[in-house]
């Protein structure tokens, strides 16, 4: 009976250490799948921060994109807007010019002619009932005070003098280069052709030709207005 009370107590004791050793294995278990659950849910959270995040830089940095496009689609259009009006501008500046005008000069002042913008307006400074230099100024729209340094579309001279005394007085610009000088042909006759500084407030182009004992100079003071002047030019006339 003895021996079989110590097999029964080992028996119980080994149960015993058994299940204690279970119950341990299952806290620690269970205490490992939470830990585990715990890294698995923080690990989905960062990434969904990490995803929310992206997407609103992705949307902001779209957004300032977009505006940007925006922004420069819309200058583009105010731009191609103001170039256009400034073409119809100027197409309608061409047309408002036309028809032309006919100057025409004093008959014993080899009656020059030439066409120039109805928009322009003409005046004649001198009185030469009794002779002297003939001068005229045109201008757009009202023709200011005759000076020497106001700038007008175009002045026409012609003067009582020798073709070669008048043209050398320009020779000091062109040496000087302010001044480039080249030929011009008008009714079959050459002339002689300037381009450049006349004097400080006077930039533009001229042409001077002989007339029997006059010699005619026509020049405009501004770069503005030498388109006109070419065409201005085309159209002289006078009498040999």
């Amino acid at each position: 009976m003895r021996i079989r009370y110590i097999f029964l107590s080992l028996y119980r004791v080994t149960k015993r250490k058994y299940n204690d050793d279970m119950i341990h294995r299952k806290h620690t278990r269970e205490r490992g799948e939470i830990s585990g659950l715990q890294v698995t849910v923080i690990g989905l959270a960062v990434l969904v921060l990490g995803l929310g995040s992206f997407g609103i830089w992705a949307f902001v940095s779209y957004q300032d994109a977009q505006q940007n496009v925006d922004s420069k689609i819309d200058v583009a259009v105010a731009n191609g807007k103001k170039d256009q009006q400034d073409e119809d501008e100027t197409k309608f500046s061409e047309r408002e010019k036309e028809p032309n005008k006919t100057f025409k000069g004093p008959d014993d002042y080899c009656g020059l002619t030439f066409n120039y913008p109805k928009t322009w307006s003409a005046y004649e400074a001198n009185d030469i009932k009794n002779g002297g230099d003939y001068e005229a100024y045109l201008s757009k729209d009202i023709v200011k005070p005759v000076s020497a340094d106001q700038q007008y579309a175009l002045r026409v001279l012609i003067e009582q003098k020798d073709f070669d005394d008048v043209t050398k007085q320009y020779d000091p610009l062109v040496a000087k280069g302010s001044l480039h000088n080249g030929q011009t042909t008008s009714e079959g006759q050459e002339g002689l052709r300037l381009d450049g500084n006349f004097s400080k407030n006077i930039r533009g182009a001229a042409v001077i030709y002989k007339c029997r004992a006059y010699t005619i100079t026509l020049r405009t003071d501004a770069d503005t207005f030498k388109p006109d002047f070419e065409k201005i030019i085309r159209t002289i006339s006078y009498n040999q």
